[in-house]
């Protein structure tokens, strides 16, 4: 649920400070991007160099970055973030914080964030229970931050109390379950067919296509961060899927597809048939290799099995998305493929446009639902595409489920 989200990770003046280096791991290890904004009082308990190295990025510490004062933006930060963690957040920190207070970077990042505000007291147990310290956190609450709370145990004085930083796996796992919360496929399941098919000719040739199924894998990816449970029915390709939330069905031709998506679609809440799939496949195999001669070589072509008219005959009340790649005619084919294959939406892309298509890592698209409402997207990244199309199905069935 952390990758691809940007966290900024506020660090203060805490013997703390050592677990932040644990926990910026943590959150590039589970995907995240990751920028680090420290206190000089933090410095002393760790270095930059650490954290930087850790995070994959430079740690910011003051306004300017240099002698010839270019600046830390941190307007551009509190954009920038999904989520800022303050950990640890010293009792210094959180008495600033409280008190709209400014006088170092990391408390202009957090007076200028939209995101969500997370802060993980560390501090000893008498100034953790002082009524000042107390109240300043009741304060940060009031004001919509959250915090995270810390733990019993043996502090750096000798004391045994609370204000001992959270561990940074619970830490993380706070996080996990915060984003999840907010998923807005959580809980659906989606079936995505992605890639070729491939219809023998013999046992060493085929009748194929140039699909990489890049695509519908970004597609998959792109549910499944959203929290759907994706099953992915994949032709022939190199490509692999990263999240667990995935289940990937390995098929090769247009037969197969048919049978693994007909059997997914019967559980599934909504279907994006992205794969390219061959129209047509020969009435019958040869069994062994043909062999070269001089003469015209003649195979009958019969019709494959259509899988997504399928789908839209025995749809109930799932929705259901396909993809139109024309060469001519576009809009007018897309939309009279809507309503013969009793389709949701559809994606366009068209050949005749410079960067999309089959193989390359971009794609301009064209989304129609089934009113005719038509809206084109620029040339972006497949990943970003990806997200475009989730957006718009997430718009759709919202509104179908309110």
């Amino acid at each position: 649920m952390l990758k691809n989200k940007n966290i900024i990770v506020g660090v203060s003046g805490s013997i703390a400070a050592y677990k932040s280096a644990v926990l910026i791991r943590l959150l590039v290890k589970a995907g995240a991007n990751v920028k680090v904004v420290m206190t000089t009082a933090a410095t002393g308990f760790i270095t930059p160099l650490t954290l930087s190295t850790l995070s994959k990025n430079p740690v910011m510490i003051d306004f300017t970055k240099n002698k010839e004062g270019e600046w830390n933006n941190h307007v551009e930060l509190g954009l920038w973030a999904d989520a800022m963690l303050i950990a640890p957040a010293s009792a210094n920190t959180l008495a600033k914080m409280a008190n709209g207070l400014c006088d170092n970077l990391l408390l202009a990042v957090y007076l200028s964030a939209r995101c969500n505000v997370y802060v993980a007291p560390a501090m000893d147990v008498d100034m953790y229970k002082h009524k000042a310290t107390i109240d300043n956190l009741k304060r940060l609450q009031s004001y919509g931050n959250m915090v995270i709370q810390p733990g019993n145990g043996e502090l750096a004085s000798g004391l045994y109390g609370e204000g001992r930083m959270a561990e940074p796996e619970e830490i993380c796992d706070f996080l996990e379950n915060v984003f999840s919360e907010n998923l807005l496929l959580k809980g659906k399941k989606i079936l995505v067919t992605a890639g070729p098919t491939y219809e023998a000719i013999d046992p060493v040739r085929f009748i194929g296509n140039h699909s990489s199924g890049k695509m519908g894998f970004a597609i998959a990816e792109e549910l499944a961060e959203q929290g759907a449970s994706v099953t992915l029915v994949c032709g022939p390709t190199n490509l692999n899927t990263n999240n667990k939330n995935i289940t990937r069905i390995n098929i090769t031709s247009a037969e197969e597809l048919y049978d693994a998506s007909i059997k997914a679609f019967k559980t599934a809440d909504i279907a994006i048939l992205s794969a390219a799939v061959a129209d047509f496949k020969p009435s019958a195999a040869a069994k062994q290799k043909i062999k070269k001669t001089n003469q015209p070589l003649h195979i009958d072509l019969i019709p494959t099995k259509d899988t997504l008219a399928e789908l839209g005959k025995i749809k109930k009340k799932q929705f259901l998305v396909g993809f139109a790649l024309e060469t001519n005619n576009e809009l007018e084919n897309a939309k009279a493929k809507i309503k013969k294959k009793n389709l949701d939406l559809i994606v366009l892309n068209s050949l005749n446009d410079k960067g999309a298509g089959f193989q390359g890592d971009t794609n301009k698209i064209t989304i129609i639902d089934r009113n005719n409402k038509t809206i084109k997207f620029e040339l972006k990244s497949k990943q970003e595409v990806a997200k475009d199309i989730v957006k718009e199905i997430v718009k759709h069935t919202l509104k179908i489920k309110n």
